[in-house]
This record gives C-alpha cells, sequence and structure tokens, in this order.
C-alpha cells in the first residue's frame, strides 16, 4: 500500500528521520457532505490536502451570488490563499464546503515553511506546487476573458472529468460563471452534434 507521504509528496524518497518529522506534523480528519472546512472572516493558518472526496471554495459577493474560485479533489490542495499568503494578515474571504465525503491532511503554514528548511526537497516540491496552481488560475482567467461558455464547459470537462461527475450543475456553472441554464443549454447543444 502506499504511503501517505508517497501520495502527497510523489517522486520524493525521505530518510527515516524526514518522513518521522513530516508524518508528525500532518494531521489526519473527515468531514461528511455538507461541512464547512472553513467560513470567510475564519482565521487561516492551515493548507489542507485531499486525500479523498471533493471541496470547493467560494466567495459570496454583496449581492449574495456565489462565485466557485476553486475544486479540490484526492490529489490537491485547497486553502484560503489570499488569507494564509496575502501581504497583510487578514480573515477568510472564501467559504470552502465539502461536497463528496472527505478524508484530509492538514499542516499549519508555520509548520509548512519550517519543514522547508529542515527538508529542502519540501520546499521545491511545494514550489513546483504553487506555480503550477498560479498558472492554473492565470489560464482560467485567461478563457474566461477569451472564450465562449461552451468552450469553457468542454476544456473544463476535459480537464476535470471527475469533478464535473462529483459536483452539481449549479456548482459547475458558478465556476463558468455562467447559469445553469445557459449550463443546461450548452449541454443541450453538446450532446444533439
Amino acid at each position: 500500500m502506499i504511503s501517505i507521504l508517497e501520495e502527497i509528496f510523489p517522486n520524493n524518497t525521505f530518510s527515516e528521520d524526514e518522513s518521522n518529522l513530516l508524518y508528525r506534523k500532518l494531521k489526519q480528519f473527515s468531514l461528511n457532505k455538507g461541512e464547512f472546512l472553513l467560513k470567510a472572516d475564519e482565521e487561516v493558518d492551515d493548507i489542507f490536502y485531499v486525500h479523498e472526496g471533493c471541496l470547493r471554495s467560494y466567495f459570496i459577493d454583496m449581492d449574495g451570488k456565489e462565485h466557485i474560485l476553486q475544486f479540490a479533489v484526492k490529489g490537491w490542495w485547497i486553502s484560503d490563499y489570499i488569507a494564509l499568503f496575502g501581504m497583510k494578515k487578514i480573515p477568510a474571504v472564501a467559504y470552502i464546503e465539502c461536497i463528496k465525503e472527505a478524508t484530509l491532511y492538514s499542516i499549519s503554514k508555520s509548520e509548512f515553511d519550517k519543514l522547508y528548511r529542515d527538508i529542502p526537497k519540501v520546499g521545491h516540491f511545494h514550489i513546483r506546487k504553487m506555480e503550477m496552481a498560479f498558472a492554473s488560475f492565470q489560464n482560467r482567467i485567461l478563457e474566461n476573458l477569451t472564450l465562449s461558455a461552451k468552450d469553457r464547459y468542454i476544456n473544463f470537462v476535459t480537464a476535470y472529468p471527475s469533478i464535473a461527475n462529483d459536483v452539481k450543475n449549479y456548482h459547475i456553472a458558478s465556476y463558468l460563471g455562467i447559469t445553469t441554464e445557459s449550463l443546461s443549454r450548452i449541454r443541450k447543444e453538446i450532446s444533439s452534434t
């Protein structure tokens, strides 16, 4: 059976001391569907690795409309990055809700920062993950600016088929920045071609 360290840090090997240190820092817990990992205005100190399940991060605007920022499934990391990594220490701006029963591992940002110094492979790994996440977020912004809703939907289900199967239509619509009616129309159009 693959160890959780091999899952979280693929293509990395650790000494016994490093492995023991990592195991001590990671805290495992579970969430049921509908439970919140984080709510807006709460303090944010941790980053979370998704071992099983599906979560969504979303923001509620002044009109009460939800805007999905991120989904997170097995192998992904999630937190309120604005609160955690921003220039100023602020409370969470987003909600993170479990939408499919989940098992997660948490580690505080301060502990993770210490691990960078103690185990440089962890720092290199995290930098690479952050680079990929940044590129993904920029790609999403560009797609929202330049592609039709239909093309954004096709790209989403092609890139993330497991997420598309685990989430409700209104979650996908919110993530794409369209209405559920538009999503239904797009799906009908695609299925008829």
